[in-house]
C-alpha cells in the first residue's frame, strides 16, 4: 500500500503535511517556511539577548552596586536571581510552547525580554533589580529552550547545525556586545544607559515575530495529537517507560551537566582574577572580558561550516579533548609550579580552552538538545536539558569560589578536566550522529542503539549452550 500526502494550508502561515490513513511508512518531514531568513534572523535574536542579559551585568555591576550601596551577599543575589529565573524559565517554557505553539511563546519571550530590560534601566533601590534580573532570568531560560527547538524544527536536515549555530553566534556576539557596551559607558558610571541598550533588540524581536510563520513541525504534530486524543495520550510520567525517550534523556540531561561542570562559565566570570593569580596585572577587568569574548564569538562563528560537515560527534571529540588538554597545564600555571612562564602559559591554556569550547560543546550540546528527543516531547525534552543547564550553572558559580578557597585553583581546574575526559568517554560511547538526518532517521538509531544495549547483555551474560544445528537467535526487544 502507497502513502498519500496531503498538503494542508494553516492558519497559522505554514503547512502542515500529513500522511493519509492507511499510508505505510514515516511520515515525512514538513518543508521549511518559504522566509526561512526572516525567521532565522528574527528568532535569532533570543540568542543576541540571551547573550546580552547575562553578560551585561559584570559592567553594570560595578556602579550599581554604588549608587545601591550594596553588600557582597547583595551583589552575588543580583547576579544568581538571573540564573534561579532562568532554570525556571527553561523547565517552564516546554508546556507552552507545545500547547499554544513556538512563535506565541517566543512572542511572550520577547515581551519578557522588555519588560525586564525596562525594568532594569529604571530600577529605584536593591529590590526593583532583582524583580527584573528574575524576570530577565525566565526571557533567558525560555529562549535557551525554544529559540534552537524552533531553528530546529524549521530548518532542512542539511542546515540544521548550522541554524541552531546562528543562534549561539548570537549568543556569544551578546555577550561581546554587553562587553563593549559596558566600556562605552563606564567612564560616565552609567550602568542604566548600558541596560537600555538591549531594548533595541528585544523591541525588534517583539515586532518581528508578528511576521514569521509557525514551526511546521509543531503544526503537523498538532495534526497528530488531535488524532490521538481519543485513545488517552500518555502523559510525559508515562512516556519516560519508552527506552528511546529515556536514551534521548540520558544524553540531553548528561551534556547540558558537563557544560557546566566542565567549568566555561569560571573562565568567562572569573578570567581577571585567574589572570591576576598568575602573575598579570590586571588593570582593566573590563578589556580582559572583551578579549574572552573575542575568542569566544571567533570560533563559534568558524563551527557554522563544520556542525553539518564534520558532524556533531567528530566536534564534541575534539572540544573536549582540546578542553581536557588546556585544564590541566592550566592548573599547574594556576599552582605556580611553572615559575616565570606561568602567566603565558595561563593566558594560552584560557584561549586554547575557549576556542575547544566554543567550536564544539557550547554549540552542539543545543543542537542535540532540539533533536534527539521524538516530536511529540520535543519541548519538554529540550526544556528539561536546558534546565539541568542552568541548575548547574548556578552551583557552578556558587561553588567555585568557596571551592577555591578551601582546595587552591589548581585542584579545581584539573576537577574540570576530569570531567571533561569523563564526557568524551560518554560521547564516544553514548551519543549518536545527527548530521543531515531527518528527525526520524535520529528516532530510529536511537530505537536500534536501545534495543541492542540488552540484547548484547544477555548474550555477554547468557551460559555456554552446547552445538546445535539449528541456528541460534537474539530476540530484540520491540
Amino acid at each position: 500500500m502507497t502513502s498519500q500526502i496531503l498538503e494542508m494550508p494553516d492558519d497559522e502561515g505554514a503547512t502542515t503535511v500529513t500522511t493519509a490513513p492507511g499510508g505505510d511508512g514515516p511520515e515525512p518531514e514538513p518543508d521549511p517556511p518559504r522566509r526561512l531568513g526572516l525567521a532565522v534572523g528574527v528568532v535569532a535574536l533570543g540568542g543576541l539577548l540571551f547573550g546580552f542579559d547575562t553578560g551585561v551585568i559584570s559592567g553594570a555591576l560595578l556602579f550599581l552596586k554604588t549608587d545601591f550601596h550594596l553588600s557582597a551577599f547583595q551583589e552575588g543575589t543580583v547576579i544568581s536571581s538571573l540564573l534561579l529565573g532562568a532554570a525556571a524559565g527553561a523547565f517552564g517554557s516546554g508546556r507552552p510552547a507545545d500547547r499554544w505553539g513556538r512563535r506565541r511563546t517566543l512572542i511572550v519571550v520577547a515581551a519578557a525580554f522588555t519588560l525586564g530590560l525596562a525594568m532594569a534601566t529604571l530600577a529605584a533601590g536593591f529590590w526593583t533589580m532583582i524583580a527584573a534580573r528574575v524576570v530577565l532570568g525566565l526571557a533567558v531560560g525560555s529562549a535557551s529552550t525554544v529559540v534552537p527547538l524552533y531553528l530546529a524544527e524549521i530548518a532542512p536536515p542539511r542546515l540544521r547545525g548550522r541554524l541552531i549555530t546562528v543562534n549561539q553566534i548570537l549568543l556569544t556576539t551578546g555577550i561581546l556586545v554587553s562587553y563593549l557596551v559596558n566600556l562605552w559607558f563606564a567612564d560616565e558610571a552609567d550602568w542604566r544607559a548600558m541596560f537600555g541598550v538591549g531594548l533595541v533588540p528585544s523591541l525588534l524581536m517583539l515586532v518581528g515575530l508578528f511576521l514569521v510563520p509557525e514551526s511546521p513541525v509543531w503544526l503537523s504534530g498538532r495534526g497528530q495529537e488531535r488524532e490521538r486524543k481519543g485513545a488517552g495520550p500518555a502523559g510525559h510520567r508515562g512516556r519516560l517507560a519508552d527506552a528511546t525517550v529515556r536514551r534521548a534523556l540520558l544524553i540531553g540531561l548528561t551534556l547540558g551537566a558537563v557544560q557546566q561542570f566542565a567549568g566555561i562559565n569560571t573562565i568567562i566570570y572569573y578570567a581577571p582574577s585567574i589572570m591576576r593569580r598568575a602573575g598579570l596585572p590586571a588593570t582593566n577587568s573590563i578589556q580582559y572580558s572583551v578579549v574572552i569574548g573575542v575568542v569566544n564569538l571567533l570560533m563559534t562563528v568558524a563551527a557554522v561550516p563544520l556542525v553539518d560537515r564534520a558532524g556533531r560527534r567528530p566536534l564534541l571529540v575534539l572540544s573536549l579533548t582540546g578542553m581536557a588538554s588546556a585544564l590541566v597545564p592550566l592548573g599547574f600555571a594556576l599552582d605556580g609550579g611553572l615559575g616565570p612562564a606561568s602567566h603565558v602559559v595561563a593566558l594560552v591554556c584560557m584561549g586554547v580552552y575557549v576556542s575547544s569550547f566554543a567550536i564544539g560543546l557550547g554549540p552542539v550540546f543545543w543542537i542535540l538538545a532540539a533533536e534527539v528527543f521524538p516530536p511529540s516531547l520535543r519541548a519538554w525534552g529540550a526544556a528539561l536539558c536546558a534546565l539541568v543547564n542552568w541548575a548547574a550553572n548556578f552551583l557552578v558559580g556558587q561553588l567555585f569560589l568557596p571551592a577555591v578557597d578551601l582546595v587552591g585553583e589548581a585542584v579545581v581546574f584539573w576537577f574540570f578536566a576530569a570531567v571533561a575526559l569523563a564526557a568524551l568517554w560518554f560521547v564516544l560511547r553514548h551519543v549518536p550522529e545527527t548530521k543531515n538526518r531527518p528527525f526520524a532517521a535520529i528516532q530510529e538509531e536511537l530505537m536500534a542503539r536501545t534495543a541492542a544495549t540488552p540484547a548484547r547483555a544477555a548474550v555477554a551474560g547468557a551460559p555456554p549452550r552446547a552445538h546445535s544445528s539449528s541456528p541460534s537467535s537474539v530476540s530484540l526487544p520491540e
